[in-house]
């Protein structure tokens, strides 16, 4: 379980794409600062999306990923050079500041307006018809793995606003309109409509 608090970035090193008898895609990543008292078979979201560590040579961290995470996810669309958001997973007892994220990302949605503000940047996404009902105004959303809350959600569309320490901290600093964004629409929301 993650809380959508983004710890830092990391950048792609590698990418293997089709293994025999494994996953489909195994990528190295640099973690960075992130790579910190990091074991092999922890979790790490990156941009949003849980993976387990299944290598470590200081700082870098190899994932492993099956078709599903590539193709349901934007990860299938990462270059070397890529940034990513990491977060390592919650530990019990820590302050939760974000939200209840579980790394399970829902859907793509798609990057379609950004406007700078002095104070904020506020940005809107085209999400998947089939999320729109789980997401609402002044609720709770992952975007790359960072725990928002919704300004406005009109149909398909929805937006969200930045400070500016949050896109200093995070692969937002690099995005734009076009850009594709993995999606998590808030678990209680989920638990609710069923």
């Amino acid at each position: 379980m993650f809380t959508g608090i983004i710890s830092g970035t990391g950048k792609v090193q590698k990418i293997t794409k089709n293994t025999k008898n494994r996953s489909a895609v195994k990528m190295t990543v640099n973690l960075g600062k992130c790579a910190k008292g990091l074991k092999i078979g922890q979790s790490v979201a990156l941009n949003g999306v849980c993976l387990t560590v299944t290598k470590l040579s200081k700082n870098l961290g190899r994932f492993e990923m099956i078709d599903e995470t590539t193709k349901k996810t934007d990860l299938g669309n990462l270059k070397i050079g890529s940034i990513v958001n990491v977060e390592r997973s919650l530990k019990v007892g820590e302050r939760l500041e974000g939200h209840f994220v579980l790394g399970h990302v829902d859907g793509v949605g798609t990057i379609t307006k950004i406007q700078k503000k002095p104070k904020e940047v506020k940005v809107w996404f085209n999400v998947p018809k089939k999320l729109a009902k789980y997401i609402v105004k002044k609720g709770s959303i992952a975007i790359d793995g960072i725990s928002l809350t919704v300004v406005e959600a009109k149909n398909n569309n929805v937006s969200v606003c930045f400070i500016p320490h949050t896109i200093q901290v995070t692969n937002f600093r690099t995005k734009k309109v076009g850009d594709k964004v993995n999606i998590e629409t808030d678990i209680l929301g989920k638990y609710i409509l069923k």
